[in-house]
């Protein structure tokens, strides 16, 4: 017999002549994670790079803003955007700068971004040119809690920032990234060796005691309890020099302000060691793996607060990513996979993060000596979680999202319940198949590209009427020419506004048979299953 899996959550593999059926529970199973919250699908920029991305009153992005849109049209709300990273805790406000960031890039310290930086009252323009988008405004407590500079820039630019963001645009506040590092960062540590849970929550609690002072000269009306509160401790992880659960013990929330505990995740380094899509990211082993420890923390907070966890800044290497891997279709899949692993295991939100010339990035924002602008990879896998959600605002439907477990770790698959019945199930093939070494396009011997069989048991439906939509491109390592349901949101053919392409097939249906769904998917590729009931 085959083995079974998963039984709590109604799911087993059942022996068929055909082969092996996943026997899919079509009401809602006991034990399904919380459903993922509003804006699901969100973003987070590097603070550096922030007005490259957004353009100012001026001269707004409306590339950046036209995929947004896109996300938006599917979820029911435009992604929300933390605006943080690294550079947010070097960042430095120089009130007579005449642009919105004067950075200097230090290659001993990272080739990526400024490790020196200057904002100017420009800065701030960059938060109005997203109609209907909500940010989370990064403080430096790096340089904030540790010199006179930093300390002026932050009482300078709360006024700045509650200002430009009002209620309409603000989210919540963050004060540090990632100040578990702060001590051992391979850019430069900012603490001593001696930094401890019990200094980090007394600094972090000065500042934010004092970011509400000045808003309450600045902007009062953010004071509310709907309006005021942060995203914290945004830690890298949760094994570092300073511990998560610890710093809540400590009292980090003794104010109550903390709306969402914030983590950080990569599941890999640019440059480490065997670091491959297959084995890496095209894995949903590895992906589990990854997340783990953060589920675990999850479940530890639940015993000392109701803050709900989300993933502030997460991307798949970190170093921002590594080219052939962080922007290739195979990214595009594992993003599939991580967000929806993510939600069903309870992880609330996911903000993925960007910059300018990032390899992991979902769009390049401008044109640079280095990137030519475009919508790149990633972004066609934040385009199909956010479809497979879909409108998150309806909380009447109460989605919920569940694994359903497969047999390898190149496969993964997921269910969709609303009003307690199955609507959607995403089936994400991730064997690796490289189109440039496999593919039509190597000048020798091109291997056909291979498929693999998955069938489903649902429950009663209308025969043939299971809407089958794609994620597609030519292999694994494609870095153009992909789609989502025959759409491309490429910069080049309408500023990233969807444009639905004549040569892919659309309208796809799969045979529905006594309950049984069955669907071919190749290798490196997803696909989306929607069920109508009779």
């Amino acid at each position: 017999m085959f083995p079974v899996f998963a039984l709590a959550l109604g799911f087993e593999l059942v022996v068929a002549v055909e082969g092996i059926i996943v026997n899919v529970s079509r009401s809602l199973p006991a034990g399904i994670a919380k459903s993922p919250f509003e804006a699901f699908v969100s973003y987070s920029i590097e603070y550096a790079f922030f007005p490259d991305f957004a353009g100012n009153e001026s001269s707004p992005n409306t590339f950046s803003d036209n995929l947004l849109n896109n996300l938006g049209n599917l979820t029911g709300t435009k992604p929300y955007i933390r605006v943080g990273g690294n550079t947010q805790d070097y960042a430095l406000y120089n009130a007579s700068l005449t642009v919105a960031t004067d950075g200097i890039i230090n290659p001993a310290r990272s080739v990526d971004y400024p490790t020196t930086l200057y904002t100017g009252p420009s800065f701030f323009e960059s938060y109005k040119t997203w109609p209907g988008v909500k940010f989370v405004h990064g403080f430096n407590l790096g340089l904030g809690g540790n010199s006179s500079a930093g300390w002026d820039t932050l009482l300078e630019t709360v006024p700045l920032a509650c200002k430009a963001l009002g209620k309409e645009r603000l989210l919540w506040w963050e004060y540090g990234n990632e100040p578990d590092l702060y001590s051992t960062s391979a850019q430069g540590p900012v603490r001593p060796s001696t930094w401890n849970e019990v200094e980090y929550v007394t600094q972090w609690l000065n500042g934010t005691r004092h970011i509400k002072e000045q808003l309450f000269q600045a902007c009062p009306e953010l004071l509310g309890n709907d309006t005021y509160g942060y995203l914290a401790p945004s830690f890298a992880g949760t094994n570092n020099h300073l511990k998560p659960i610890q710093t809540w013990e400590d009292g980090v929330d003794v104010d109550q302000d903390i709306k969402l505990f914030s983590s950080h995740n990569y599941i890999g380094g640019a440059t480490s060691p065997g670091v491959t899509l297959q084995g890496t990211l095209m894995n949903h082993t590895s992906t589990v793996h990854s997340i783990s420890a953060q589920v675990a923390v999850a479940a530890n907070l639940s015993s000392l607060a109701t803050v709900p966890f989300i993933l502030g800044e997460t991307n798949s290497l970190y170093n921002e990513g590594a080219p052939g891997l962080s922007n290739a279709f195979g990214a595009a899949l594992w993003g599939v996979d991580f967000n929806l692993w993510c939600a069903s295991v309870g992880i609330s939100r996911v903000h993925m993060h960007q910059g300018t010339d990032y390899r992991y990035a979902a769009w390049q924002p401008i044109e640079t000596n280095k990137t030519t602008k475009g919508t790149k990879a990633p972004y066609y896998g934040s385009i199909a979680v956010a479809a497979f959600l879909g409108d998150l605002t309806d909380r009447k439907k109460a989605l919920r999202i569940a694994n359903i477990p497969l047999q390898t770790p190149f496969e993964a698959a997921y269910a969709a319940y609303e009003h307690g019945d199955l609507a959607r199930v995403a089936v994400i093939n991730m064997r690796e198949y490289n189109y440039t070494v496999n593919g039509t396009s190597s000048v020798t011997n091109p291997v056909a590209r291979p498929s693999q069989t998955y069938s489903f048991y649902v429950g009663e439906l209308r025969a043939g009427k299971v809407a089958v939509k794609r994620l597609y491109a030519n292999g694994s390592d494609a870095i153009s020419g992909i789609t989502w349901d025959g759409w491309s949101y490429n910069w080049e053919l309408d500023q990233g506004r969807p444009v639905r392409l004549s040569n892919v097939t659309v309208g796809e249906e799969a045979f529905a048979d006594k309950g049984v769904v069955g669907i071919v998917v190749e290798d490196s590729s997803a696909a989306v299953l929607e069920i109508r009931r009779t």
